[in-house]
């Protein structure tokens, strides 16, 4: 059960109902977003009916929820979360957004020319990681915070928001600094003391699903972040582990049409990491926003055979310009833009 306050409470009375609540054997959880207070209530209501709450001066309302994942229940908003990323661009509207760019930052150079060419190729928002988390201590780990620098100029020049990954507690100061969207990839997806200082920000964070994660995990996962207030979550299927050998992972489109029905929450496919194939990216991407996706995070290299890491899924600027046009047709035809 969620307790929603009356709007514009001061912290005395917030305080004053929390401690109501504990005196009757209610167990709950404090939440304080941008625009709303609630309290999350753990378990059964104690000594109080669900009446009693509802009736208290400084309560608005309650709404019930049947699912663990309480504040990413779509039974919370009733509405779709939108997320506003700059004045004209604005997650989960019926405009498919796309996030694209090279696995990593290589050189200024580098990254200036892709922005130039992926924002020509329609693109909305650049992607590329600073700080890499590869399987190999020995692989390239990233340009770190020049390489941030680097994406924040280019981003600049040209005019596009930045997405890249984070990967540590202690660098997210420094990556709010550069990005516009935090990142959690699918190894840190339940790296719990990450998602809760995320909570604490107001940017956005893309969740990627665990690549041995069920949907009811990704769902918990995204709940660390709300519960610090953070509402801006952006969930993202990237494929999971399966016995199929022929590809990098299995894209679960199950997961896109499964979480549109659960959670309020934007949803975004990563069809890369996916399928670990360049020559099945654009395939799947027409299916993704077939689905339901609300967007699509494709890598494009300016040379994807030279590209440092993830070359083999990584797909050229002239595949993505195919890739957003397809997908364009396939929007128009699920009533999307």
């Amino acid at each position: 059960m969620l307790i929603i306050l009356k709007k514009n409470l001061p912290l005395s009375d917030k305080k004053q109902i929390r401690q109501f609540l504990v005196n009757k054997n209610v167990e709950v959880i404090p939440v304080d977003m941008a625009d709303q207070s609630l309290m999350v209530i753990v378990g059964k209501c104690g000594e109080l009916t669900k009446n009693e709450i509802k009736k208290h001066k400084f309560v608005s309302e309650i709404i019930e929820i049947d699912r663990p994942y309480k504040l990413a229940s779509l039974s919370k908003l009733k509405t779709k979360t939108k997320i506003k990323i700059r004045e004209n661009l604005v997650i989960g509207n019926k405009k498919i957004i796309i996030m694209a760019g090279p696995c990593s930052v290589e050189s200024k150079k580098q990254i200036f020319d892709t922005a130039g060419q992926i924002k020509n190729a329609g693109s909305h928002i650049i992607r590329a990681g600073a700080y890499k988390p590869r399987t190999a201590p020995y692989d390239f780990q990233g340009l770190g915070k020049i390489g941030l620098h680097f994406l924040r100029l280019a981003a600049d020049f040209n005019q596009l928001p930045v997405i890249t990954e984070i990967l540590d507690v202690r660098d997210i100061d420094l990556v709010a600094r550069y990005t516009d969207i935090f990142q959690v990839g699918t190894r840190n997806m339940q790296n719990y003391p990450l998602l809760k200082e995320l909570g604490l920000q107001r940017k956005p964070v893309l969740l990627k699903r665990g690549m041995c994660a069920t949907y009811k995990e990704l769902l918990l996962a995204a709940e660390y972040i709300l519960i610090g207030g953070n509402q801006n979550i952006i969930l993202c299927e990237r494929g999971i582990r399966s016995f199929v050998p022929e590809t990098r992972f299995t894209l679960d489109l199950n997961a896109v049409a499964y979480l549109k029905h659960e959670t309020h929450l934007p949803v975004f496919v990563d069809p890369s990491h996916g399928t670990g194939r360049s020559s099945l990216v654009r395939a799947m991407s027409r299916a993704s926003v077939a689905a339901g996706a609300d967007g699509l995070l494709i890598e494009a290299h300016l040379d994807p055979a030279r590209s440092i890491s993830d070359s083999d899924q990584a797909i050229s600027i002239q595949e993505l310009e195919k890739l957003i046009k397809e997908v364009k047709l396939i929007a128009k035809a699920v009533d999307r833009l």
